[in-house]
Formats: structure tokens, C-alpha cells, sequence
């Protein structure tokens, strides 16, 4: 390789001279731009040169807001949800709350004075609990001998005959349902006036009808009402609907089965009715009470 030797003399203008040139110059440039606007289409023409070169440099800064928005949104959406489920948990049990108050609200204005002709003298009484046994049909009321409360009283709700009290504290009461096994009702089919007794099951929603001959005119969908003859129902209280009705020649009977109407596992509240009025029989005269029996039935005949 050939190396020349560094020049012994420094030619060129100095740098002071070189910086004095550049600053008017630089000067120049400022004073024609700024009076005649010369290098307008200069600077327009470098501002579109640098423009890729500007978008480029900011390139990571974009990215990294990006970055850092994306997981900030998703923080404040996850938050936002949150938040949505915990309100729209809350508005769902505000809303079956008041669906529950309104049901109960319709319900206590059936058994209201003016709704229901046995509501004058009724007692309202709430269902506090029932029966831990699977094959018992009880309840126990918020009501008691405090109350007026006493066994036999009937209880109903809006639709019909749900038992009657069967034992009394002094604050609750207990009530034994219609289907409780062999708790029976005076009854009559409410179509032909055909007396019956409605026995429990013992099942849920299903009571029984014994006894009734096979000439009886009894048909699916009949429906029972209490009959008053026992003195512990008020007549026409709504009992049951026949089912089902088997009639076979080999037995006695006819089978009867069907379901109460009221809503014996259902209602959270019961109206218990007062005891029926007692009915004054008249007593047979001092006279009468000496004759026989046939003599006194041929008397009220012969009247």
C-alpha cells in the first residue's frame, strides 16, 4: 500500500472564517425567508421527506401506549363487570322479593273481609314450620291460645279447606292437614248434593272418598265441598276434585280418589275460621219423652 505523507502546509480558509461565512449565511437565509418567504417550498418539501422518518420514530412510543391501554381497559372492564354482577345480583333478589310480596299481597286480600264471606271472624296466622316426618301432614301457625286459638278450629286459605287445629300453645298452633292420614271431612259433591266422607291419604296431595255405594252418581272432576253436618266445617267450603272413580262390581264400594284445592303445601299464610255455631235442637216435650218411640214417630206423622 502506498501511505503519502501529510501535507506539510494546511490550505483552506480558517475555521473562524469558515464560521463567520456560515453565520451570515445562515442569516441571510433568515432575513430573505422571513421578508420574501424564499424557502417556503423548501421547508414544505423536507417536511414531507421526514414524515416516514417521523411515523417511524414514534412507532414504539405508540406501541407502548397501546400496551399499556389494552391492560388498563382490561382492568377497568374486568372491575366494571364485577361490579355489574354484584347489581345485577342484588336487583335479582329485590325482584323476587317483590314478585313474592306482591303474591302475598294478592293472597291476603282473597282472604279479606269483603273477598271471602268467612273472613269477618278469621284470624290470619302465618306457617312458622312443618312436619320434620315425610308421612305426617302438619303445620304449626304463629297463632295461639293467646289468640283465641283452640282445637278443632278450621283453617282455610283463599281457595278452600286446608285442616283444622289440633293442639294449641299459648303463641303457635298446630294444624293437621286435610291429608293427613285418616283426618276426614264431612263432604258433598257440590253437582247433586251427594254426602261423603273426605279421609287423608296420607300422601301428598291425594285424599280419599270411602264408603260410597256403587249407585251413587259420582264422576271425575266432581268437586267437594264441606257439608256443615259435623259441626266443625262451615257448609260450602271447597274440599277437593274427584280424579278418579273405580267401580267394580265385586266390591262394595266404589274407589274414589282425588286431590284437594287449596293450597295445602303451598300458602305461607291460613285463615283459621272460628268454631261453627252450635245448632239448639229441640228437646221433646215431658210427655212426649214417656211414650215410645213409635208412638211419638206416629205423632210427628200424623202433624
Amino acid at each position: 500500500m502506498i501511505r503519502e505523507p501529510p501535507p506539510f502546509f494546511h490550505r483552506g480558509p480558517s475555521p473562524l472564517a469558515r464560521l463567520t461565512f456560515f453565520l451570515l449565511f445562515a442569516i441571510g437565509l433568515m432575513i430573505a425567508d422571513h421578508r420574501f418567504h424564499a424557502l417556503a417550498t423548501v421547508r414544505l418539501s423536507l417536511s414531507t421527506l421526514a414524515q416516514p422518518v417521523q411515523e417511524v420514530a414514534s412507532w414504539p412510543g405508540q406501541i407502548a401506549s397501546r400496551f399499556r391501554d389494552y391492560f388498563t381497559s382490561q382492568e377497568k372492564l374486568l372491575a366494571e363487570n364485577r361490579e355489574l354482577k354484584a347489581k345485577i345480583l342484588e336487583q335479582s333478589a329485590l325482584s323476587q322479593e317483590a314478585r313474592l310480596l306482591r303474591a302475598e299481597h294478592e293472597y291476603l286480600l282473597g282472604l279479606a273481609p269483603g273477598k271471602s264471606r268467612y273472613a269477618e271472624g278469621g284470624t290470619i296466622a302465618e306457617v312458622v314450620s312443618a312436619a320434620r316426618n315425610p308421612f305426617t301432614r302438619k303445620i304449626w301457625v304463629d297463632k295461639g291460645l293467646q289468640h283465641g286459638i283452640k282445637a278443632g278450629m278450621p283453617v282455610i286459605d283463599g281457595t278452600g279447606v286446608i285442616g283444622q287445629v289440633t293442639s294449641s300453645s299459648t303463641f303457635t298452633s298446630e294444624v293437621t292437614l286435610v291429608t293427613e292420614k285418616d283426618q276426614s271431612v264431612p263432604v258433598m259433591i257440590l253437582r247433586n248434593g251427594q254426602r261423603a266422607i273426605a279421609v287423608g291419604s296420607g300422601k301428598e296431595g291425594a285424599i280419599d272418598v270411602p264408603f260410597v255405594p256403587l249407585a251413587a252418581d259420582v264422576q271425575a272432576g266432581d268437586v267437594l265441598v264441606t257439608s256443615g253436618i259435623d259441626g266443625t266445617y262451615p257448609p260450602g267450603l271447597v274440599v277437593a276434585q274427584v280424579t278418579s272413580v273405580e267401580k267394580n262390581a265385586a266390591l262394595p264400594f266404589t274407589k274414589i280418589a282425588a286431590k284437594p284445592l287449596a293450597g295445602v303445601e303451598n300458602h305461607r299464610f291460613v285463615l283459621i275460621l272460628p268454631p261453627a255455631p252450635t245448632v239448639a235442637r229441640p228437646e221433646p216435650r215431658p210427655e212426649e219423652a214417656k211414650k215410645p218411640a213409635r208412638e211419638r214417630g206416629a205423632a210427628k206423622a200424623r202433624r
